[in-house]
């Protein structure tokens, strides 16, 4: 496991063969747009249509997985397992969940995600639906800037046999189930116990999912740039629980005790595995980060005021 991506001097992350401080404006040849669509918003048909004169006027060569998008704007067709080695850029256009679709279907590849919102701005979509002009002026001179976020991977265990591993930008859950009975939940980090929770279940976050499922369960927001994830126990039978940071490079082991029914493991939002009594998810840092493009001048505090709305005390 490579060390944390944290250190007393800004990180730098790796773009097409360039090194890049983190939040600066990179130095862009892209030319090779992939385009993933949720074609349910109202908008959809409007700003594929800016899109595809913007493509044509720097040059850009759009790709989509999808046929009848890939029709309309004037794109190859390309199915999005080949959008690692043929795409430079991937749009994720639609909410939040579209960013995420992408992110899995991306990650471990070296393709950065710029979410455009065909609604109301999301936290990882944070280019509007009027401003897909824009954003394809920034990319053609080189002035996008460049986020690159932690990954978790989670693996699955029963009878001390790993059934799969799965990348996470935003969070794991475990909990839930047919029984509305409490189960019985081990936490051990690097290999120390933590404590046995008697809850309904319990979540890992990234900082970049901390503003998810984990803030509406009570959790920490953290930083994008904070090299940790947040640990989060779902309706506690006790006062004395409380959300807790750990470091990125920690290895978190949720056990199952015990529990008169299967709990369900989700991984960003999808339903992945049914987990009964014994079964376990080890949880590290995936060595595989995901880079997001933003706007110049892209304020992450803007988005958070705006998503939550701030207002500050009333006088």
């Amino acid at each position: 496991m490579p060390a944390p991506h944290c250190s007393g001097q800004p990180h730098k992350d790796t773009f097409q063969g360039l090194e890049t401080p983190a939040g600066v404006p990179i130095l862009s040849t892209m030319k090779k747009i992939g385009v993933i669509v949720n074609t349910k918003r109202s908008r959809t048909e409007e700003v594929l249509s800016e899109l595809r004169r913007q493509a044509i006027r720097h040059g850009f060569g759009l790709y989509a997985e999808n046929a009848g998008i890939a029709e309309a704007i004037g794109a190859e067709y390309l199915p999005i397992e080949d959008f690692p080695e043929q795409v430079e850029l991937a749009l994720a256009m639609g909410g939040d969940g579209t960013v995420l679709y992408a992110a899995r279907a991306l990650h471990g590849s070296n393709v950065p995600i710029m979410g455009i919102n065909l609604g109301s701005l999301g936290f990882l979509t944070s280019v509007g639906d009027t401003e897909v002009a824009t954003a394809l002026e920034a990319l053609a001179s080189g002035s996008l800037q460049i986020s690159a976020r932690d990954v978790i991977e989670c693996r699955i265990f029963a009878d001390d046999k790993e059934l799969d591993a799965k990348p996470a930008l935003n969070d794991v859950v475990l909990g839930w189930g047919a029984s509305s009975r409490i189960v019985t939940l081990g936490l051990s980090i690097d290999g120390e116990p933590v404590g046995s929770f008697m809850c309904d279940g319990m979540m890992v976050s990234t900082p970049t999912g901390s503003t998810g499922h984990s803030l509406s369960a009570g959790g920490p927001i953290l930083h994008p740039g904070t090299c940790g994830f947040g640990i989060n126990v779902i309706c506690p039978h006790t006062l004395g629980s409380r959300p807790l940071v750990v470091p990125n490079s920690s290895r978190i082991e949720i056990e199952v005790a015990s529990a008169a029914k299967e709990l369900i493991l989700s991984i960003d939002g999808q339903d992945e595995y049914r987990v009964g009594q014994g079964g376990r998810i080890e949880i590290r840092r995936s060595p595989h980060r995901i880079s997001f493009l933003q706007l110049p001048g892209h304020s992450y505090f803007s988005v958070l005021a705006q998503k939550l709305h701030w207002r500050g005390s009333a006088l």
